[in-house]
């Protein structure tokens, strides 16, 4: 009887053994700050935080103003034989287009304009065009008279891809020497960013 108490004991210990040693790595686990795989699971990682510095630089995002506009909705309301005056081909075709701050890109409005003065350009073949770069006046002299430069030609290059012949059309740069309207604030730096188209010969 003796014998068989010793057995038994003989045989949990093994058993008893291994739950203190279970017991113990839960312990050493929790103490070393480790999470067990259900923990782990029942907590995902949050999110990192957005970058709030991200895309909030100020832009000069206010909208351009409209051109002219062209009567009677695009190309077919463009006047071609009955323009007898500069201020006639401004009010019916309009002569400038305006630019977003920094560009020389050409606006969806700014192409209606140039598609109208292709169509008149081509009617009046014997006419010759100047056209004028102008901008607002932040910015150097010096950089500015480029960027004039560069919107002088987008123009000149849209009415050429459109038809009209390069050698009747000229460009000159006015930078910010020009202004179209006096005044240091978003109404006057939009209506200065421009590209202005003067038929020569029509007063």
């Amino acid at each position: 009887m003796r014998m068989s108490k010793y057995v038994i004991i003989l045989a949990l210990t093994p058993i008893l053994a291994g739950c203190s040693n279970s017991g113990q790595k839960s312990a050493d686990n929790a103490a070393s700050g480790m999470a067990s795989p259900a923990a782990s699971a029942a907590s995902p990682m949050a999110p990192s935080a957005v970058n709030p510095d991200m895309e909030t630089g100020k832009t000069d995002t206010a909208p351009t103003p409209e051109p002219l506009a062209v009567k009677n909705g695009g190309l077919k309301g463009c006047a071609t034989d009955q323009i007898t005056s500069y201020d006639q081909y401004k009010a019916e075709i309009g002569d400038r287009v305006f630019f977003a701050y920094d560009k020389s890109d050409l606006t969806k409005a700014a192409r209606d304009v140039l598609d109208c003065q292709a169509v008149w350009l081509a009617a009046n073949k014997s006419t010759t065009v100047r056209i004028e770069g102008h901008c607002d006046e932040r910015g150097t002299r010096e950089y500015n008279i480029a960027l004039g430069e560069r919107r002088a030609n987008a123009v000149k290059n849209y009415l050429v891809a459109k038809g009209v012949e390069g050698n009747r059309l000229n460009t000159i740069s006015y930078g910010k020497e020009r202004p179209a309207a006096v005044g240091s604030d978003e109404e006057a730096w939009r209506q200065n960013r421009r590209g202005v188209t003067v038929p020569e010969g029509i007063q």
